[in-house]
């Protein structure tokens, strides 16, 4: 069903006489294809291509209906197969052949997801886009592990902060984040865990500080690695977490166990009938 992106003067060889398409800039959640929203399903079954990203799981892309063309532009880590200003000429060349294009990303659109330059690109070459939101990242792995981003007794605050900066290295005022009711969610946090928790620990944060790793948040092979500020380095280094992953920075992680034993609890009484 999907494929890496063909040769352009094939994919856009329809008539000029077409009338113009349309962009629609979707969030396709977490990846549990169940938290995808109507309308995102809507503008899935109204679209002539779709161009998605490597976070978009398999289990939403299997919601592309058969006989629509997709298209792999994802990068990875080492491997940048279109860079952002090609991904943002592909969708104008292919809206001007005529076709409408869901531009798929996982999460949100505007939550460290680029859809913000996507659609300023859009907008100035005088393409119709239309913002489909997702449920981000953050909210969706988190409320999947039983972890409350704000609580009344432990967090009065959250902040969705990226794990990596335009160089490399992350660019944060760490200063800002060492309020220890204030639960701080790293996207792409991974590559500079080790980072994340000298600073934060350095600027105020307490080492014990409870931290969750979320692998694959939502999907079937979810996995979450608990940890503490101060292990974390050590507990990615041993355990090998890949992308997707968000860590979780506060108190409320503590509330991950519980929802855990909660689970597990129904699940066998279930068993026991």
């Amino acid at each position: 069903m999907t494929q890496r992106l063909p040769a352009l003067n094939q994919l856009l060889g329809g008539s000029t006489n077409q009338p113009q398409g349309r962009v629609w800039l979707v969030g396709a959640g977490p990846g549990d294809a169940e938290l995808l929203t109507l309308k995102a399903l809507r503008r899935l079954e109204d679209a002539d291509v779709v161009v998605y990203d490597r976070l978009v799981s398999e289990e939403v892309l299997a919601r592309i209906p058969a006989g629509t063309l997709a298209l792999d532009v994802g990068k990875t880590p080492g491997f940048h197969g279109m860079k952002q200003q090609q991904i943002g000429e592909l969708l104008i060349d292919l809206a001007r052949s005529g076709r409408n294009v869901v531009r798929l990303k996982g999460g949100d659109p505007f939550i460290f997801g680029r859809g913000g330059e996507e659609m300023q690109q859009l907008q100035a070459a005088n393409i119709v886009c239309e913002i489909v939101p997702g449920i981000t990242a953050a909210v969706g792995c988190a409320a999947a592990c039983g972890i409350p981003l704000t609580h009344r007794e432990m967090a009065q605050s959250v902040r969705f902060i990226t794990g990596h900066g335009k160089a490399g290295k992350p660019q944060i005022a760490w200063e800002s984040l060492q309020d220890a009711s204030q639960t701080l969610v790293f996207y792409m946090g991974l590559t500079w865990s080790a980072e994340l928790s000298q600073q934060l620990c350095c600027h105020g944060r307490a080492a014990d500080t409870p931290v969750a790793v979320i692998e694959r948040g939502t999907r079937p092979d979810q996995r979450v690695l608990i940890s503490t500020l101060a292990q974390l380095p050590a507990t990615i280094a041993h355990h090998q977490p890949q992308s997707p992953a968000l860590i979780i920075v506060g108190d409320v992680v503590t509330l991950y166990r519980a929802a855990e034993a909660q689970h597990n609890e129904k699940e066998a009484l279930t068993a026991h009938g």
